[in-house]
């Protein structure tokens, strides 16, 4: 049997599939970017400069490697529901703290948050499960 919307797999969940793999993709992009030209970055977005850059790189690294745990519930949100819940949380974690920073640096909570309120809203709508 075919798999996705041929078998009828409900929209909210292929449009929340599509939207973590659009935000894996755009995680890895700013990441890797960010990783390889963080002054260059930095200076872009008209942040002030860090010392030394070991710290902006290994903020970097660590968005990449949280985007890497995203990837089951791009997958299979639905029997990896758990994981699509915290990756949502996540989000929210980072719209959060970027707001409370506040200044420039809220530019990353938003990023976080175009990608975390639809996929709320979406996760919102998923099916019910009896024994979930």
């Amino acid at each position: 049997m075919a798999s996705g919307a041929a078998s009828g797999e409900n929209k909210s969940v292929i449009w929340f599939r599509r939207l973590m793999w659009f935000g894996i993709l755009g995680n890895f992009a700013v990441g890797g970017i960010s990783l390889a030209f963080p002054e260059q970055v930095l200076e872009f977005l008209k942040l002030p400069p860090a010392t030394p850059l070991v710290w902006p790189r290994f903020a970097c690294f660590l968005l990449i490697l949280m985007s890497l745990f995203y990837i089951a519930a791009a997958k299979d949100p639905v029997r990896n529901n758990y994981v699509a819940k915290m990756a949502v949380l996540a989000r929210f974690g980072g719209v959060l703290f970027f707001g409370l920073v506040g200044g420039r640096y809220i530019l990353f909570g938003l990023y976080d948050f175009v990608f975390g309120l639809p996929q709320a809203l979406l996760l919102m709508r998923f099916p019910r499960h009896d024994g979930d």
